[in-house]
């Protein structure tokens, strides 16, 4: 049975960009000393404390790290907002990696999570947009990889549907500011129809560390910021991107589960196709009434992934 009342513990890492060192904060489950890790890692405007479902379930047999990636939660802000992007993600991510010391090492990522995976399992591929930020502490030298046990994709692929793109963009950089909390749930609720149906006790977890107090308002936890490298790729800079991200996914080598929400607008049903084609060690799960993205909070999509990676 999960201890429904496990708490995490929270960590810092200090990680590195072109513009200087920053914090980055990690949620820790489990036995520290447990070399068998789980890295968790969640969508562009979300936290780390999105897993914490995941994270009961299984830290009695992982030590799972959920990171809030930086601009995010707990962790600082960049003095450049350029450098919000995946190449730094991967950075910070082989510096938290290099600190855990893990003997296995698993990876769940949603949306955004699930392309920084990608870039570390199959970083031969990815090796040369890293390039731009070397030598940097953590980086990762050219043409290695980080081995993965397992990896599980939530709702994401090599190819990123531009239309879900732009309305992702649409509200990254809107402020949030609310005078209760109940407010604050309340416009999460309805930008996150696509999360699918959640009880209110369940649409208040998602929202609780989304949204935390600050002189006697509710604001959003990231930094606004993050909308500016999204706001300037070139549809030629995708396509580029899109190509390395498909290198990338080609060159796993270890068991990949794709977890798609069935009415996602971001990961289609030919995308997932493809990846099935292309990479024989991938399986896919298809969440009803879904779209973008599965929160794994319900036990009907914890359960598969779970029995996924504890196969």
């Amino acid at each position: 049975m999960v201890d429904a009342s496990l708490q995490p513990r929270l960590e810092f890492v200090t990680c590195a960009s072109p513009a200087g060192l920053h914090r980055m904060a990690y949620w820790e489950w489990g036995d520290p000393a447990n070399d068998r890790v789980l890295v968790c890692v969640h969508g562009l405007t979300r936290s780390g404390r999105d897993f914490d479902a995941l994270a009961r379930r299984l830290a009695d047999q992982y030590r799972v790290v959920c990171p809030d990636v930086v601009g995010r939660g707990r962790s600082d802000w960049l003095a450049n907002p350029a450098f919000y992007t995946v190449p730094q993600y991967v950075s910070d991510m082989v510096t938290l990696i290099a600190r855990l010391r893990p003997a296995r090492l698993a990876w769940v990522g949603t949306s955004m999570g699930g392309l920084v995976g990608l870039a570390l399992s199959g970083a031969a591929a990815f090796a040369s947009a890293l390039q731009l930020m070397r030598p940097h502490a953590g980086m990762l030298p050219p043409g290695q990889g980080i081995r993965l046990d397992k990896l599980v994709l939530n709702d994401v692929g090599p190819r990123l549907e531009t239309g879900a793109l732009s309305r992702i963009g649409q509200y990254v950089g809107e402020p949030g500011e609310f005078a209760t909390f109940e407010e604050a749930v309340a416009t999460m609720r309805a930008n996150s129809g696509t999360f699918g149906p959640h009880t209110d006790a369940q649409w208040a977890d998602l929202a609780q560390y989304l949204y935390p107090e600050y002189g006697g308002k509710w604001v959003k936890h990231y930094d606004l910021a993050l909308a500016q490298p999204l706001a300037a790729q070139t549809p030629e800079e995708l396509a580029a991107g899109e190509q390395i991200l498909w290198r990338s996914y080609d060159a796993v080598t270890c068991p990949m589960l794709i977890v798609r929400g069935a009415l996602s607008d971001l990961l289609t049903p030919a995308t997932v196709e493809e990846m099935l084609e292309r990479n024989p060690r991938a399986q896919a799960l298809e969440v009803p009434g879904v779209g973008h993205a599965p929160t794994l909070i319900a036990d009907s999509q914890v359960d598969p992934v779970a029995a996924f990676l504890l196969a």
